[in-house]
């Protein structure tokens, strides 16, 4: 299990945000600035002036009169306003621009959106509105999107999980990971440089109880525009609605009508702003007019209460066993498309595509990694002697073995044939030694029996160790300096480690 500071070492690979988003933050962090220094800034991009235009005109500020010039924007909706609109739009076009196979960005920034328009509503009902409140609740689901980013398909393993299991996305995320998007969404913002008022609450906004008292009142806000955006872009629309409607009528004690024309509301309002952030609203309607709808379609059918049941619990059980099937189908193609079948040990191909990604790591960050090559000493004697379902239980022993000596943050695979490979990440070469020397006196130790007479069988090691600071090399050289390691051991008299370097 990855920990969050090893995911986030990674984050040099994300795609940059534009010049522009930099430069904005670094305004927003200022305390004083002038109006014309941030005029200078934004109309940088005469695309993102129009954009801020746009919005200040929108039925999102419902003002009396057309604003056409940032001054006086300013002087309508405020400069700290202004600065954190400016500062949501390059975000999410920084981030927008870039695809991933299999994540639906549209569908993200979609409810993004609209968790923003909510919160800015909700907040101003409440009466605790602040500037940054849409900008804080647009991206209160940003570590979602660079978990995915850096482990596309740990994450979709985490959502699998999420759909068979029926449990959070949160609870889902810390199965996979051991933490949840909340965690890297505060923790990359601030690295960001992104105001502490902004990823403060972003980094708690699933969990009220443990979030400072200071931020307490912009979390609530944030958990109920969240709830608001699942009414619109969820799989259980009805259940969320009626948590909104509860915690809109005890926050607000608001009556039914007055809920349902308010979550009528966000989705006007979200439309509009949607399409400044040319974002596609798709089939978004307002609540009650998906309500009607289906009520319509409900009575084309003409069916009884109970055949409605009937059939949704049917479909429920039937979408249920597809979950759980396909995933379970996902999971055994994954694992053979990176595992070796007699061994279960990573394959030749994977233990390759690993150490391209070590290496970026290493040599990133200046840290050491070692390699160990493996060879079972006359092992086609054993294979000639007791036959190979014998020789391939040998393997297969060896492979339990290694795989509970090594760390868990140690990757070992099936080099082809009687050979395995060991790759040590931040270690040296004398780590890797002590490790080396360990398994082979393991190994020698090992009590198999075949026709209840004993086995006894022996390896010979290679070990290396690639350190970034003292020269560059090729994945191929450090391979090479291991597998020459290995030869020069087996040449001179097996069952013992060398070092190359």
């Amino acid at each position: 299990m990855n920990s969050m500071h090893s995911l986030l070492k990674d984050v040099a690979s994300l795609p940059s945000l534009p010049a522009i988003a930099a430069r904005i933050i670094r305004e927003v962090k200022r305390d004083k600035i002038a109006l014309s220094e941030l005029a200078d800034v934004v109309t940088f991009d005469p695309a993102l002036t129009t954009k801020i235009l746009r919005v200040a005109n929108s039925s999102f500020y419902s003002l009396p009169y057309k604003v056409d010039s940032l001054e006086k924007a300013v002087r309508i909706i405020g400069f700290e306003a202004l600065k954190n609109i400016a500062l949501s739009f390059v975000i999410v076009k920084g981030f927008k621009g870039n695809t991933y196979d299999d994540f639906d960005h549209d569908f993200f920034w979609r409810r993004a959106i609209t968790a923003a328009v909510s919160a800015d509503l909700i907040a101003s009902k409440l009466q605790v509105k602040r500037d940054d409140t849409f900008v804080t609740s647009l991206l209160m689901d940003i570590g979602v999107l660079i978990i995915y980013m850096l482990r596309p398909d740990d994450y979709l393993r985490a959502l699998d999980e999420k759909k068979v299991s029926h449990i959070t996305t949160c609870e889902a995320e810390k199965g996979v990971f051991g933490f949840d998007h909340q965690d890297v969404g505060g923790e990359i913002l601030k690295q960001w440089d992104i105001p502490e008022n902004i990823y403060m609450p972003i980094a708690c906004h699933h969990k009220t109880e443990d979030c400072p008292s200071e931020v307490k009142n912009i979390v609530d806000v944030l958990m109920l525009a969240d709830l608001s955006s699942s009414v619109y872009h969820g799989s259980r629309s009805i259940e969320k609605f009626m948590e909104l409607k509860r915690g809109l009528q005890d926050k607000l004690n608001m009556p039914d009508h007055e809920v349902s024309e308010f979550v009528d509301l966000i989705a006007e309002k979200t439309i509009e702003v949607l399409s400044s952030f040319e974002v596609d609203a798709s089939d978004m309607k307002p609540h009650s007019l998906l309500l009607q709808e289906a009520n319509e379609e409900l009575g084309k059918l003409n069916l009884s209460y109970e055949q409605v049941m009937m059939e949704l619990k049917q479909a429920k059980d039937l979408a249920e066993k597809f979950a759980v099937e396909a995933w379970e189908a996902k999971e055994k193609l994954r694992d053979l498309a990176v595992r070796d079948g007699l061994t279960n040990l990573f394959n030749h191909r994977y233990f390759q595509e690993y150490m391209d990604n070590e290496l970026e790591r290493t040599e990133r960050y200046s840290r050491e990694v070692s390699l160990i090559m493996i060879d079972i000493d006359h092992f086609k004697h054993i294979n000639d002697t007791y036959g190979h379902p014998n020789g391939d239980m040998v393997l297969r022993s060896m492979s339990d073995m290694i795989q509970k000596t090594i760390r868990t943050n140690d990757m070992v695979a099936r080099y082809g044939g009687e050979e395995f490979v060991v790759v040590l990440p931040e270690t040296g070469i004398k780590g890797a030694v002590i490790l080396a020397e360990r398994l082979r006196i393991l190994v020698s130790e090992m009590e198999l029996t075949i026709n209840d007479n004993p086995l006894d069988f022996t390896i010979s090691l290679g070990v290396t160790t690639y350190d970034p600071e003292k020269g560059s090399k090729k994945k191929a050289e450090i391979i090479a300096l291991a597998d020459k390691a290995l030869y020069n051991s087996k040449k001179t008299g097996r069952n013992k480690l060398s070092i190359m370097t």
